[in-house]
């Protein structure tokens, strides 16, 4: 079925289980959208690599076609809001619990949990500065993790021939410092023991990063650009993943002054990009539709760049857990 290029827009929530740990994705709308509206072939493409839902008040004909896609209902006694802290005490009906709840303060890292953070900053500040990768390598050395993760990436990328990767020059070389960065960057939010925030943090600032990244793209921005907007998108939640001022944490990093512009202020063709992607967090569609007219998209576009945004969170969050059971 064709999109609308006048499509509403839509969003989608990460939900939590009972644990709070991510258990699929909740799709959100503007009163308006239709089924016309919507980007069938990615939502079943969500579908069938996680689980995805709809509210069960959602008007029939949107959710027939939602159903037919692999989406699933969700009656309002399954699903609790909570934006304050997680409740552990849950009525037996509760499915799936909604809302900004692992945005709160974290708690109070400590030992190795705390040296392995610091150090994944450490080596983010590193790269961003183009250090040499004898300085990266260093400090990798240091975190038996983090460097047992790297080379457990770079060897997944199946390498020439059948040989494995060893040391950890050469996995920078091979992985390529931008795709460090990426990786790094992701690592910052990957689970801590004692932080239940971290896997749902990790899914947030995995979409914003990604649909930074498309709509920079779409909106006609270049390749460093691109880039440039990912990084704004993957730290924009530095702040409280740390449980510091945002200016504080961006104090030692290398970056370039529209990402600190955009992230500090909100200000610049960045800035607006994230601006849409937090209104649409809020489920704000009104303000969202009135800027996508501003930046000249078109609700299909932005819609299509939502679904794939959350495609390739479902990705990472699997790649994560691969490593966290490791």
């Amino acid at each position: 079925m064709t999109v609308s290029s006048a499509a509403p827009p839509l969003f989608m929530q990460l939900l939590a289980d009972r644990n709070g740990s991510p258990a699929g994705l909740l799709f959100d709308a503007a009163p308006a959208v239709a089924p016309s509206d919507l980007p069938h072939e990615a939502l079943g493409e969500l579908a069938a690599h996680g689980a995805c839902y709809f509210r069960a008040d959602l008007a029939a004909e949107l959710a027939d076609a939602l159903r037919a896609q692999g989406w699933q209902p969700l009656a309002a006694e399954q699903l609790l809001r909570a934006d304050a802290a997680f409740p552990f005490a849950l009525a037996p009906s509760v499915q799936c619990v909604e809302g900004d709840w692992f945005l709160e303060p974290p708690p109070q890292p400590v030992g190795q949990q705390a040296m392995s953070r610091a150090l994944a900053l450490q080596l983010v500040q590193l790269v961003s500065a183009d250090a040499d990768t004898h300085e990266i390598e260093s400090v990798l050395r240091r975190d038996p993790t983090l460097s047992y993760q790297l080379l457990r990436l770079v060897n997944s990328l199946g390498v020439g021939s059948g040989r494995r990767v060893t040391s950890f020059s050469q996995a920078i070389l091979i992985l390529g410092r931008a795709q460090l960065r990426r990786w790094l960057n992701l690592m910052l939010f990957c689970t801590r023991d004692g932080d239940l925030r971290s896997p749902m943090l990790l899914g947030r600032v995995a979409v914003r990063a990604r649909a930074m990244e498309l709509l920079a793209q779409a909106t006609g921005m270049d390749k460093a650009r691109q880039e440039q907007a990912f990084m704004a998108g993957m730290f924009s939640l530095l702040g409280v993943l740390f449980g510091l001022p945002l200016a504080e944490v961006l104090q030692p990093l290398t970056i370039a002054d529209a990402v600190q512009q955009a992230l500090l202020r909100h200000e610049g063709a960045m800035g607006d990009l994230l601006l849409l992607l937090e209104r649409a967090e809020r489920r704000d569609f009104a303000a969202v539709a009135a800027q996508l007219a501003q930046l000249q998209l078109s609700g299909a576009e932005f819609n299509q760049i939502v679904a794939d945004a959350h495609l390739w969170m479902q990705s990472v969050a699997a790649s994560a857990a691969d490593m966290g059971h490791a």
